[in-house]
């Protein structure tokens, strides 16, 4: 809204420093400073409110030391989160940007879907909350939204290296003089990490030829769309079970994110890097700035021993907000290393179960093959022979501070190794 203000009114009159809002940069810095001041001044207040309407946390008693010292926790503080994600974002972005509306539809269509989940399990005393199925059709819908857009909307295109000679080519002038030509095209290509050339197209998975392979490949894309909201969403509500554990992790993966938009918007560093280009994908990182200082912010409040828990509202909506921009930057399939925390969380759910399902059936007695799942509470069980689990270790449980310090800095890890990847082909 500001920058569309301002640049209406430098064309008519001479304002001072009305230029600086058409950088990125600025308006980046302007939406990360707003929206970690938004998110500290508003949380106090829904933190206040949350409690004056005693919409608590009722915590399961698992055995785990100071689990039941949670019970009556506020929760519904994903509203703090994204509040301060959209305020800044409609501030200090561009509206003439497809990304930036589906990155807007994403944040508001998983918030409230977190939301009805949540009121379910509170105002409702359901701790079930809302149905599995329900939370995966509001998932394949919203996957199926942006997968569409992204197939239909005539602006969402990837620019290719291509000769001098090719016709339909553009040329670019870098600021040394040189000149690369690049060619527009609707394409399904996606970045894939450790290979030579680094770009896969999924209209090389369909046999067809000709105009067939291309909608094959859209179809392709769009399913694939679908299972990268859905899982990445259901690995992030996996992993916010430590205080600060999920925001922590999500500010790594959002800055990671942020670095890939910024050089694939950019020519200049897309050609240095031998990386695709994607023009206007840049103005994303206006929105991933708003992603991390509202994060931040929360963290805040969040950090243990935690003053507020952001619950479904918060966790599937951070998930999806984490798919749908990587899908749109063309880094999807980078998304099992740098969210290798969600994914070893949900594999070891889905492992649990698995293997508790087998052991009953064939031995009559279930056996488990943590101490508990998801894996972060696997670390905070005493380990001894009474527990029935193939992995004891830590014997000791560990305290839940160190626990979210150590995954923290697993993610960091994790995303260097997934920046690194660019150079390793």
């Amino acid at each position: 809204m500001i920058y569309h203000i301002f640049n209406y009114l430098t064309d008519f009159f001479d304002i001072p420093g009305a230029g600086m809002l058409r950088f990125i940069s600025f308006r980046a810095a302007l939406a990360m400073i707003f929206s970690l001041l938004f998110a500290l001044f508003a949380g106090k207040r829904i933190i206040w409110f949350l409690q004056r309407k005693q919409i608590g946390d009722e915590v399961r008693n698992l055995g785990i030391e100071g689990q039941m010292q949670k019970e009556g926790t506020p929760t519904m503080g994903g509203f703090i989160i994204l509040l301060s994600i959209l305020v800044p974002v409609l501030l200090f972005a561009r509206f003439d940007n497809v990304y930036l509306w589906l990155m807007i539809i994403t944040t508001v269509w998983l918030g409230l879907l977190g939301f009805v989940d949540d009121y379910i399990k509170v105002a409702k005393k359901n701790k079930n909350g809302l149905s599995g199925k329900a939370k995966i059709f509001g998932q394949i819908a919203l996957g199926i939204i942006v997968g569409s857009t992204l197939y239909i909307n005539d602006s969402v295109i990837v620019r290719e290296k291509v000769h001098a000679d090719t016709p339909g080519a553009h040329v670019s002038v870098l600021g040394d003089g040189q000149k690369i030509w690049t060619k527009e095209s609707k394409s399904t290509i996606t970045t894939i990490p450790f290979f030579k050339d680094n770009e896969f197209d999924y209209n090389m998975l369909i046999p067809a030829k000709g105009n067939m392979k291309q909608v094959g490949g859209w179809i392709v894309f769009v399913l694939a769309t679908i299972f990268i909201i859905a899982a990445v969403s259901n690995g992030a509500n996996l992993t916010d079970g430590l205080d600060g554990l999920l925001t922590g992790v999500s500010i790594i993966i959002g800055t990671t994110l942020g670095i890939f938009a910024y050089l694939s918007g950019n020519i200049i560093y897309a050609d240095y890097l031998n990386i695709m280009y994607i023009p206007s994908t840049g103005e994303l990182v206006v929105y991933i700035a708003a992603f991390i200082g509202a994060l931040i912010g929360f963290l805040w409040y969040n950090s243990y021993p935690a003053q507020i828990f952001m619950g479904d509202t918060g966790s599937l909506a951070l998930g999806g907000i984490i798919a749908v921009f990587a899908i749109i930057i063309r880094k999807e399939l980078l998304i099992p290393v740098l969210c290798g925390i969600f994914f070893v969380e949900s594999l070891s759910v889905i492992l649990q179960r698995g293997w508790f399902k087998y052991t009953k059936k064939r031995y009559g007695v279930g056996k488990r093959i943590f101490k508990m799942s998801p894996l972060h509470h696997h670390y905070q069980k005493q380990g001894n022979a009474g527990i029935d689990a193939c992995i004891q270790k830590p014997v000791q449980p560990l305290p839940e501070s160190k626990i979210t310090v150590r995954f923290w800095i697993v993610a960091i890890l994790l995303a260097v190794m997934t920046v690194v990847t660019l150079k390793i082909r």
